[in-house]
């Protein structure tokens, strides 16, 4: 699964231009979203094939600004405190989490800085709780 951080402007429709480039590749989006930032828009949305993707929106005139491998974690739904037990571990590995959101399937989605590190992490995590 891919990261894709796109630009858009801050204007109506720019999202829909989005929706529509990806719709007319048959690009599905697996999660993400949108927020605006210094006035300029900002997405990060997650995709299985982040080639086509970023492909689709380049050739719509969408910018492009970077293109990243995430790691994607189950969190146990009924306890409490997850979200901050898992990134008290990355930070104790040294690991920053850049992005954090949740894919369409209640997947924890995280873009970090140290991606072998955050896999270690990750990894141990889902041992641990096995």
């Amino acid at each position: 699964m891919r990261d894709l951080t796109i630009e858009l402007e801050n204007r109506p429709g720019a999202l829909a231009r989005l929706g529509e480039a990806l719709g007319r590749a048959g690009i599905s989006i697996e999660g993400g979203g949108v927020f605006v930032h210094n006035g300029t828009g900002v997405a990060h949305f997650l995709f299985a094939d982040g080639i086509a993707a970023r492909k689709a929106l380049e050739a719509a005139g969408i910018h492009v600004v970077a293109d990243r491998e995430v790691i994607v974690q189950r969190l146990k739904q009924d306890e409490p405190g997850q979200l901050g037990k898992i990134s008290r571990r990355m930070a104790q590995a040294g690991v920053n989490i850049e992005v954090m959101y949740s894919d369409h399937d209640h997947q924890l989605i995280l873009v970090v800085d140290d991606l072998a590190e955050g896999r270690h992490v990750s990894d141990t995590w889902t041992r641990e709780r096995s």
